[in-house]
């Protein structure tokens, strides 16, 4: 079996694609080595990945429409995990057409190629972000989502609709998942875990913002790969009745499916600070500002049809990921 990762010099996409091959798969890995942040980085994540006999890499936008063709048609996917994309709320608020470039346009490139390629199914990135403002905990897939706070939000919330639409006209299985706050070894430097360690380390003050009161579902890495991994040979069904679906949020009967893949268990962001803390044996300088546009107070994951259709959910504590980090931050960093 064939799997076409998209971002595979990526933070989830590397480990899943580790993950994959130790399963037997073959995996194409396909990125565009971008500079959000340090491409070194991905460049390192790249260099485990290509020690393997089955990962073949190949360096392309979501955008370059016939590279995708040509890979489909020579390579010929069984399952396609997309999970490229332009990452970041902040970051969204000064370059907004990355976003679209790369989150709408690039997207419609994978479905295109899926359409026109059979796949299995298609497996893609959303985001906990499509909840927006939702004051409602935890988030659960059939609440309202309609209301993004911030580009990117919107993105993902886009790449949903267009996914159902898809798969409803063509009958390709689609399932997006909506991660929760991910984090762990190899993990993104713009991410806050990344930033308060270095920080720390280096006797800077880190930016603490709604002046602490923040709570985030913190996900473990090696969580979200086992679902996206389960998920992935979990194929949605194309159903003759929509009450078959056994949820009451999503009336399609489309060959289509949504999760949330979350810890299920929020942290108090001055607990997660505190734990790093005790990690590298040093104090915080804490600089406190207040909530910056496009970001929520709360993430908090529903995941009870995770565990009904796959027989998972979450579970590595903060106590347990942030340790595992600091390790590898460790050891990276010599």
């Amino acid at each position: 079996m064939k799997v076409f990762v998209s971002g595979a010099a990526g933070f989830i996409g590397f480990n899943l694609s580790l993950r994959l091959i130790s399963e037997g798969y073959d995996v194409i890995g396909y990125d565009n080595l971008n500079d959000y942040y340090d491409v070194n980085l991905k460049k390192d994540r790249l260099k485990v990945l290509e020690q393997k006999d089955k990962f073949v890499f190949v360096r392309g936008t979501l955008e370059n429409k016939e590279l995708l063709e040509y890979i489909f048609q020579q390579e010929k996917p069984d399952y396609v995990v997309n999970l490229a994309a332009q990452a970041g709320v902040r970051y969204s608020l000064d370059n907004p057409r990355a976003y679209i470039d790369s989150n709408i346009v690039g997207f419609l490139n994978i479905l295109e190629c899926c359409r026109n390629f059979t796949v299995k199914h298609l497996v893609f990135a959303s985001s906990s972000s499509v909840y927006g403002g939702n004051k409602s905990l935890p988030f659960s897939t059939s609440d309202n989502v309609d209301h993004p706070i911030s580009l990117y939000a919107a993105t993902k919330k886009s790449n949903e609709l267009m996914a159902h639409t898809y798969s409803h006209l063509f009958d390709i299985p689609c399932t997006g998942l909506r991660f929760f706050t991910v984090y762990g070894p190899w993990g993104r430097p713009d991410m806050a875990l990344f930033l308060f360690t270095k920080a720390i380390d280096q006797n800077q003050p880190i930016k603490v913002f709604n002046y602490g009161k923040m709570i985030r579902d913190f996900t473990y890495i090696d969580d979200i790969v086992e679902g996206v991994f389960r998920v992935m040979k979990h194929i949605p069904k194309k159903m003759l009745d929509a009450d078959e679906r056994g949820d009451t949020g999503s009336s399609t009967v489309a060959p289509y499916k949504i999760y949330n893949i979350g810890n299920n268990n929020p942290v108090e962001l001055e607990h997660y600070i505190e734990v790093i803390e005790k990690c590298l044996g040093r104090k915080a300088i804490k600089e406190y500002l207040p909530l910056q546009a496009g970001d929520v107070p709360a993430t908090y994951a529903q995941v009870d049809d995770l565990m009904r259709d796959v027989g998972f959910k979450p579970e590595t504590s903060v106590e347990e990921g942030i340790s595992k980090f600091i390790d590898w931050y460790k050891e990276y960093y010599k």
